[in-house]
């Protein structure tokens, strides 16, 4: 079940909204002021925020802000301020959308279950772009390596046969495989060039070297990463 922090300082119209959500199988926590709120935001797990503008105590621009650079979650700000500036503000601060009072129940539902399933589609697609194994994260797309929270540099073959190895975990990679893949037979270079490129991934993977943990040699047979 989604979780929905819902901040809204007016009883009756939170009230109403906790309602219809909760007839549409969401969980709903309720604050009624902007420090509170926040607090709630920023030390528990929610899958969305649903945020009035006027609040007491800290206004929803500035709980929007800090949730933003804390939190990428949906973020739906509720106004009855019709001005395209706070528009166009609230969006700048970092919120998925915004709607104007008054609006009905069903359209607030509407946009939560869109903005909902616009995130699961995107948080998808992030996992798919990352390569995680141990302390190894590779984003395949931006072509960066991180060990233990630090980022390694590659070249460009150094990184496309890491790349390739390890999306085949405890799989032995002979060298003749791995040059046809990276390299191509047609290629000007020679076989030893895998054994070099062996040497200096695992240079910048391993703790020792000399003693791999992940990437091992299988005498006679090739490489493999194990996890």
């Amino acid at each position: 079940m989604k979780k929905i922090l819902l901040i809204e300082d007016e009883v009756s119209i939170a009230e109403l909204q906790r309602d219809y959500l909760e007839i549409n199988d969401f969980e709903i926590d309720v604050q009624y002021s902007g420090d509170k709120g926040l607090e709630k935001a920023l030390n528990e797990h929610f899958d969305l925020v649903i945020l009035d503008i006027m609040l007491p105590k800290v206004s929803g621009f500035e709980v929007c802000k800090q949730i933003r650079a804390a939190k990428d979650i949906p973020i739906i700000l509720v106004s009855a301020k019709k001005e395209e500036i706070d528009k166009i503000r609230g969006l700048g601060l970092g919120a998925d959308d915004y709607i104007t009072k008054p609006f009905s129940p069903g359209e607030l539902v509407a946009r939560v279950k869109a903005h909902l399933a616009r995130y699961e589609r995107l948080s998808d697609k992030q996992e798919k772009r990352m390569i995680r194994i141990h302390g190894l994260a590779i984003d395949t797309l931006a072509r960066r390596v991180f060990v233990n929270d630090k980022e390694v540099f590659f070249t460009a073959k150094e990184f496309d046969l890491l790349k390739f190895i390890v999306s085949h975990p405890n799989q032995v990679l002979s060298k003749e495989h791995l040059f046809e893949k990276i390299w191509g037979f047609d290629s000007s270079g020679d076989i030893s060039t895998v054994t070099v490129h062996i040497r200096k991934l695992r240079e910048k993977l391993e703790e020792n070297p000399a003693d791999p943990q992940y990437l091992e040699t299988v005498w006679g047979a090739g490489y493999r990463f194990n996890i």
